[in-house]
């Protein structure tokens, strides 16, 4: 759970600097591209690639061609058509798709995970619900694909954990995970990229390589091991901390209105659902032993 906490910390700030410095200035391709390299170039020098079978290493590239490649792409042209609070509204049913796959991929159905998932939907639900129009379905179908690869991709990495040794260094081969990312972004660039919309400060230099670097290279590795570590209930209501988190860091840093009442609410739901999934886990394992 720790790793989980520290990067919804770690991209809170990834909300509003993509929102703030890069959507609408930088070609999205391009910044998909930059990310993915940069990730990818932190985990090379510790790929040892007799550690995977061949199976096991087509499997972790399709993952990250999915969960990083395929849901960056969706995730940057959300931001040319919704506002940052927007986008995190729309991230509100990343839990339910998290528990349906996890149950659909380890073959077996959970009805409380799908009760704390909703409970946790209803939280951010509070925070960010606003009068919509039909102007934002666009938005939302664009959010909804990111979100759903991104959902993919943390249940088929769990999957995938299985059948590794425990004894495995997974830094030692999650280089995998970013080549594939970049079988995406490298052909999405050289096909729709416009290579006159490049960065052209060093402030937008800089995001790009934090979010490479850190958000993307060490987060998305420490993410995905978090979520070999719990369960899927706690990993669904950890997808939508994400919603508070990013909002706290829109209104301190960037001054962003937020309605803090809403705000308070909607981060106790979350947080009572994460409570109660852990109460439910304790009294699960009480009755079997």
């Amino acid at each position: 759970m720790g790793y989980l906490i520290g990067v919804t910390a770690l991209w809170a700030f990834s909300f509003s600097l993509i929102g703030v410095y890069l959507a609408g200035q930088v070609d999205s391709y391009f910044a998909v591209l930059v990310r993915v390299a940069l990730a990818a170039l932190i985990f090379l020098p510790f790929l040892r690639p007799s550690l995977l079978q061949g199976r096991q290493r087509m499997t972790l590239m399709a993952l990250g061609a999915v969960q990083l490649g395929v849901m960056y792409i969706f995730f940057y042209q959300s931001f040319l058509l919704l506002s940052v609070p927007e986008v995190l509204l729309f991230t509100i049913f990343t839990p339910l798709y998290v528990t349906l796959l996890d149950d659909a991929l380890f073959g077996r159905f959970t009805p409380f995970y799908l009760l704390t998932a909703a409970l946790a939907v209803l939280g951010a639900a509070v925070i960010r619900y606003q009068g919509l129009d039909s102007g934002f379905w666009l938005g939302f179908l664009v959010v909804q694909g990111a979100n759903l690869c991104f959902a993919l991709g943390q249940v088929g990495y769990r999957r995938l954990s299985v059948t590794l040794p425990a004894s495995l260094p997974r830094h030692s081969v999650f280089a995998w995970f970013y080549l594939g990312a970049l079988l995406v972004a490298l052909p999405a660039f050289a096909l729709m990229g416009n290579t006159s919309a490049m960065p052209t400060t060093s402030l937008q230099w800089g995001v790009l390589a934090w979010l490479g670097l850190v958000a993307s290279g060490v987060g998305y590795f420490l993410w995905n091991l978090g979520a070999t570590r719990v369960d899927a209930g706690a990993l669904a209501i950890m997808n939508n901390a994400l919603i508070p988190a990013g909002l706290l860091v829109n209104l301190v840093i960037w001054n962003r209105e937020a309605d803090l009442p809403r705000l308070a609410v909607g981060g106790a739901i979350i947080v009572g659902s994460l409570f109660l999934n852990e109460w439910w886990l304790r009294r699960r394992a009480t009755v079997a032993a």
